[in-house]
């Protein structure tokens, strides 16, 4: 059992930037960045145009790798493991992780992101890495001069398509609704891609094939007419889920399965833990923001182990003065 003052669950922005913050704060941050999902979800991104001081852009990898580098820097220690099982007990949080490592923290931020959302459909796992994905820069050079389809209609979905024309032959976007929610800027960019074309007011309702992708049916969410795409790549942007599952038992969620937080600070309902990044923010979802309550996360805790050690220290003092008084004369 390793005794720390902070652990960090989950990277990401957020997790990396409380990690620069709680380590040049000297508490020695430990990392849990996860065994598969390190860096989170901008490790599946390609250019990161909106992220302040990157004029020319950056690659969301690239991003990634550079702040675990800042933090590892200032002294983090990062972990590329997963955890197993957490105990939220105030003063001292128990982590272990899935490869048996066990950790006792007086403080642990929670920055576990959220998961990608599925369309529960059959075939839709089957297929999964078979023409089925929910990752473009992961995936998309397998699909040259193919007819791919994306599912969705956020700003997510239309990158994907966009940058999924570097290799197909056509992209089509499929969204349930006459009206996209991509942001103008980015439904500009859609509209001058050639390579691009719209299904709306369409869903998806099968997913074809055995060993691979062969073709979509396709409902008209107006008419209730279907018919037949034949695509041999399907990618998913339909949204995320926040990863609650380690410990949405022992905190407060809200209504829509996001962890609650005090107001404008990352403290949850549990003392000495804290939150940052997509697993409380449901509506902005951005890099930066993640970033920003990353940040605030690292100033929480501090402030918090501040605190517990101005405690520790004082009644440390009374203890020892209580030990050096005089004994009482007997009459």
């Amino acid at each position: 059992m390793t005794d720390t003052q902070l652990v960090i669950i989950g990277s990401g922005p957020a997790g990396y930037t409380a990690a620069v913050y709680a380590a040049r704060a000297n508490l020695s941050p430990v990392v849990i960045a996860g065994s598969v999902t390190a860096g989170g979800e901008l490790m599946n991104t390609t250019d990161v145009e909106n992220y302040p001081g990157f004029p020319a852009g950056v690659q969301g990898p690239e991003l990634m790798e550079s702040m675990r580098e800042q933090a590892e820097k200032f002294g983090a220690e990062v972990i590329y493991d997963d955890v197993a099982t957490l105990k939220l007990e105030p003063g001292a949080h128990q982590i272990e992780t899935a490869l048996g490592a066990r950790y006792t923290a007086q403080a642990v931020i929670l920055a576990t992101g959220s998961a990608y959302r599925e369309l529960n459909l059959p075939n839709e796992k089957k297929l999964s890495g078979h023409g089925v994905s929910w990752c473009a820069t992961c995936d998309g050079f397998f699909f040259r001069n193919q007819h791919i389809a994306v599912v969705g209609g956020g700003d997510s979905a239309l990158e994907e398509a966009t940058f999924l024309t570097r290799f197909a032959s056509k992209v089509t976007l499929i969204h349930r609704r006459q009206e996209l929610r991509a942001s103008q800027a980015m439904q500009d960019r859609a509209a001058a891609d050639e390579k691009l074309e719209y299904l709306l007011d369409s869903e998806v309702t099968e997913i074809h094939g055995e060993d691979s992708l062969t073709g979509l049916t396709v409902r008209n969410t107006v008419s209730g007419e279907t018919s037949e795409l034949p695509v041999t790549g399907l990618f998913v942007a339909i949204g995320s889920d926040p990863r609650t599952s380690l410990f949405g038992d022992q905190l407060s969620l809200r209504s829509d399965g996001y962890l609650n937080v005090e107001g404008r600070t990352s403290k949850t309902a549990v003392e000495g833990v804290f939150a940052a990044g997509d697993v409380i923010d449901s509506v902005y979802r951005q890099a930066i923001t993640a970033a920003g309550s990353g940040c605030s996360a690292a100033l929480d805790a501090e402030h918090y182990l501040a605190d517990l050690d101005a405690v520790t220290k004082q009644a440390e003092a009374v203890a020892a003065e209580a030990s050096q008084a005089p004994a009482p004369i007997a009459s």
